[in-house]
């Protein structure tokens, strides 16, 4: 017959580790915080200030279009944006005035072809739709996109 080992000695470890004593809290609180720091951005009104002092500069324009006029999200677009915007930052560091430009710049080939699909599973043939209706279409398509 075996022996159970005794329980080992529970040992408090807290006065082993030496860490810095620092004014920061031990919980972040973001949900609490994040609403007072977006504030204090907006009062503060940095992006106004950054194209006074970059106003009359050589200008740098690179629109970002929505990219989820085709479909749902996913981490490509995260990426897609995340790089946008360090051009755009880079360029404002540089000197340029880059301002952020919002746009529908999202080649539609990705949509068109999506409402084509469509019309290929009811039999449909795209050019024998009128132009107005198709465009419409795909308007719609992507609406529905940016509504989601």
């Amino acid at each position: 017959m075996t022996e159970t080992p005794a329980p080992a000695e529970q040992r408090d470890y807290r006065d082993t580790v030496f860490l810095p004593k620092t004014d920061f809290p031990m919980k972040a609180g973001l949900p609490q915080k994040e609403p007072l720091i977006l504030a204090k951005w907006l009062e503060g009104n940095l992006e106004a200030k950054i194209r006074a002092a970059r106003a009359g500069r050589d200008q740098f324009i690179l629109h970002d279009g929505p990219p989820y006029a085709n479909g749902d999200m996913h981490i490509g677009h995260a990426l897609n944006h995340i790089l946008k915007d360090m051009v755009v930052r880079t360029q404002t560091l540089k000197g340029k005035d880059a301002p952020y430009v919002p746009g529908w710049d999202c080649h539609g080939l990705p949509i068109e072809w999506k409402v084509e699909e469509q019309y290929r599973k009811k039999k449909l043939n795209k050019d024998e739709v009128p132009v107005e209706e198709f465009r419409a279409e795909c308007r719609a398509y992507a609406q529905h996109w940016v509504d989601t």
